[in-house]
């Protein structure tokens, strides 16, 4: 945990989705099921992520699950029989995540802070909405914000300006909780607060503008900001 340089509690929380909320961890299941290494799962999302930054660079605004589904079938071609079955059932997995045990309580002591709380993912609003009502804790969320209704991708400040607009918000007034450090030095670049969710106990990277905040969960979050005195 560090210090945060917070001295204000923020009108609303930003939600990071895919690995913040979601445990991704059983997608691992679904590359073994179709016959390839568990652990490509996680490169692929790496590289995944890597082709939509690289396409928001240049103008472009992918749907998510497009080209999560073209980088698939490059990957799996030459690895599987039927690549167009072993695509569909990793894809698959997305609709299937549960979110981290922290979610639950800490969104609620968060709720309880009155807070606006609300998402925005570089995936679907509807993968998000899914996973967020099995979970049971969607009516806490205002609004589930995407990227395919915004002009780019994060951590372009473009898509932090399009969920403030959507919540009426100047940047000082949100906190954007994510895991990756990339989100966090978009966020910051965009002048929203951040706070890191540290799950993995892996250094922050100094390459990138460090979080206001530091917690290794959500509940951690809520009593992190319940000390401080509520923006005017």
């Amino acid at each position: 945990m560090s210090d945060t340089s917070l001295t204000r509690r923020p009108s609303a929380v930003v939600f990071d989705v895919n690995e913040t909320l979601s445990d991704m961890s059983p997608m691992t299941e679904r590359f073994t099921d179709v016959g390839v290494p568990g652990h490509l799962a996680a490169s692929w999302f790496a590289g995944l992520l890597r082709d939509g930054f690289a396409l928001t660079v240049t103008g472009a605004n992918p749907a998510f699950a497009d080209l999560a589904q073209d980088s698939l079938r490059t990957l799996l071609t030459g690895q599987v029989d039927d690549v167009d079955a072993a695509v569909e059932h990793v894809m698959g997995g997305f609709t299937s995540l549960s979110l981290h045990p922290d979610v639950a309580p800490g969104t609620g002591a968060l709720a309880d802070l009155g807070l606006r709380l609300t998402t925005l993912s570089n995936g679907s609003a509807s993968v998000a909405a899914g996973l967020l009502r099995r979970g049971g804790v969607v009516d806490r969320f205002e609004r589930l914000l995407s990227v395919e209704d915004a002009p780019a991708w994060k951590p372009a400040g473009s898509a932090y300006a399009y969920a403030l607009a959507e919540l009426g918000l100047e940047p000082a007034q949100a906190v954007l909780v994510a895991v990756h450090p990339w989100d966090i030095h978009g966020a910051h670049e965009a002048g929203l607060m951040t706070a890191w969710v540290d799950r993995s106990g892996s250094p922050y990277p100094t390459c990138f503008a460090a979080p206001d905040l530091t917690v290794v969960g959500l509940p951690e979050l809520a009593a992190r900001l319940g000390e401080l005195p509520p923006t005017d």
